[in-house]
């Protein structure tokens, strides 16, 4: 007898082709048979009119400290999402005394103790303490040049990237995707091309993954792809350039000549992929329109040098224009009145949350600029912000492309308690649903079984997991539910904390997380191995 009885959903088992309509029986967190099926179950749904698709990879959140706090993931569940992978640059682990100082210090409405030390305890203690989805994530390159070098701007020497090498193996051991690196982020932006090609042979060891936030997608954005596929090809791995954009007005063409790159690099034969939200702003915060010079040391000595006429001065002559240096994402913005302040820490500022900076300067009759690092000190954090830097017919052009997946780029949230505190950038809410609504059912971009496909079956291939993103007897039972005539994102940047709709149901490892549209508050999340510990390295 089968534990569960899917009866009539038309099937879109992720591999691009027609679906058709037919039954799916699950035992335990195993599907066991796809086709017409008499048997007897346990329990039946019927799924006529709905599709019936395998969960939905988001490929890059910041969901962190999210799943501590509420391990629900309900922003991503009432998506389809069933694996949230973790760790852009810095991830959860490995993580020294000194950084568990420095990562308490910095913690802002969400509050935890760090109870781990190694990535993979990050990711067993989430399990523990219980969440709905299921967890990945990838050491993250700034993180592990932190355990060894701090905040220092310098190069490691041959004993220092030799630990740091260490550390990436020890993580792709026990179970990481693979390696990542935000390039435009201090203290990523601090690494050579020739460390990350070492840490990447290091990941690349266990048939991992890197994945790159660019070190620009504005000034010099063919410069910077141009060093992560030298970092692909000398390390001999598999590359992911995260969140594909072009930023700024000046730099949207430069989007063609990217994509023309790449395919033909695919073409010979270098395994290179993507990812993307769908939107044309980013999130990140205003540390990104900052030099890195002036964020050497971490936050404390950043905000010291702050509080310096002199640096002042350097950073707004610095900041006000384009840079071939360092990201500069408020002169991509083209104005303050495009930077949107999003979440602060000190109670004192959470009234400007959702205004521009251009805004808030009005307010308090300063200069933008000047107002930007007065937040920086006054905040004693980097503070949320949004930037509209991007083009929508770019966003567009992207989601056309078969060799890119998606994911929100966000923490994993709900519209109730402390999550209410800040203003997260819609795609915390919609990514997912917007692709499968605003962009294939509504504009035809991409077909549904193409979505799905770009949704589960390609990141599970790009990080090579084991029995993840197809519906095949045999594979996990990690299946949505959804209506494709409704599927819907509502949240938008004036009032972001809003659930998408169309999803009624949703099984992780076998059990229902999602019925009848309402989370069940089951917490079936595991966490799912790298390559690296699959083949037992």
């Amino acid at each position: 007898m089968h534990d569960l009885l899917i009866r009539n959903g038309t099937i879109y088992d992720g591999n691009g082709g027609a679906p058709f309509v037919s039954d799916l029986a699950i035992s335990g967190d195993t599907i066991t048979d796809i086709g017409s099926i008499d048997g007897r179950a346990r329990q039946t749904i019927d799924a006529g009119g709905l599709a019936v698709a395998p969960g939905f990879i988001n490929m890059m959140c910041w969901a962190n400290a999210s799943l501590i706090h509420d391990g629900r993931s309900q922003s991503d569940i009432r998506q389809g999402v069933t694996l949230e992978i973790l760790g852009e640059g810095w991830s959860m682990g490995p993580v020294n005394d000194s950084l568990k100082a420095y990562m308490v210090e910095r913690q802002g409405d969400i509050r935890y103790d760090i109870e781990w030390t190694t990535l993979r305890e990050y990711l067993e203690y989430l399990v523990r303490r219980g969440v709905s989805c299921n967890v990945a994530s990838f050491v993250g390159a700034g993180g592990v040049r932190a355990n060894v070098l701090g905040f220092a701007d310098r190069r490691p020497n041959g004993e220092e990237l030799a630990r740091m090498e260490a550390l990436v193996r020890q993580a792709m051991a026990e179970g990481a995707v693979g390696l990542s690196a935000a390039l435009i982020y201090a203290p990523d932006s601090y690494a050579d091309t020739t460390e990350l090609i070492a840490l990447a042979r290091a990941a690349a060891e266990y048939d991992g993954l890197f994945a790159a936030h660019l070190r620009s997608e504005g000034e010099t954005f063919l410069e910077a792809l141009d060093e992560f596929l030298t970092i692909v090809r000398e390390a001999g791995i598999r590359g992911e350039i995260y969140h594909l954009k072009a930023s700024g007005r000046g730099n949207w063409p430069k989007l063609e000549r990217v994509i023309a790159r790449v395919e033909a690099e695919r073409a010979a034969g270098l395994p290179v992929t993507a990812d993307m939200y769908t939107y044309h702003a980013s999130s990140t915060g205003l540390d990104a329109m900052m030099p890195g010079w002036v964020q050497e040391g971490g936050h404390r000595a950043w905000v010291e040098r702050l509080r310096d006429p002199a640096v002042r001065e350097r950073l707004r002559r610095e900041i006000a224009l384009p840079s071939a240096d360092w990201e500069n994402s408020y002169h991509e913005a083209g104005d303050a009145g495009k930077v949107l302040c999003v979440s602060f820490k000190n109670d004192a500022l959470k009234p400007l949350t959702g205004k521009s900076l251009a805004e808030i300067a009005a307010l308090r009759g300063a200069d933008p600029i000047d107002t930007a690092m007065d937040l920086v000190i006054e905040d004693d954090s980097r503070v949320g912000c949004v930037y509209f830097t991007m083009s929508e017919e770019n966003v567009r052009r992207q989601i056309g492309l078969p060799w890119v997946s998606f994911c929100s780029d966000s923490a994993s949230l709900a519209p109730e308690g402390v999550f209410l505190r800040s203003n997260p950038h819609p795609r915390a809410y919609g990514s997912f649903a917007r692709l499968l609504g605003k962009y294939t059912r509504d504009e035809g971009l991409i077909t549904l079984p193409e979505a799905v496909r770009r949704l589960a079956a390609l990141p599970a291939d790009n990080l090579k997991l084991d029995r993840r993103g197809r519906l095949l007897p045999g594979h996990y039972a990690d299946v949505v539910l959804f209506d494709p005539a409704t599927i819907q994102d509502h949240a938008t940047f004036d009032q972001p904390h809003q659930y998408a709709t169309g999803v009624r149901d949703l099984l992780v490892n076998g059990v229902a997380v999602l019925r009848d549209g309402e989370h069940t508050g089951a917490t079936p999340g595991r966490v799912v191995d790298g390559p690296g510990r699959q083949s037992g390295r």
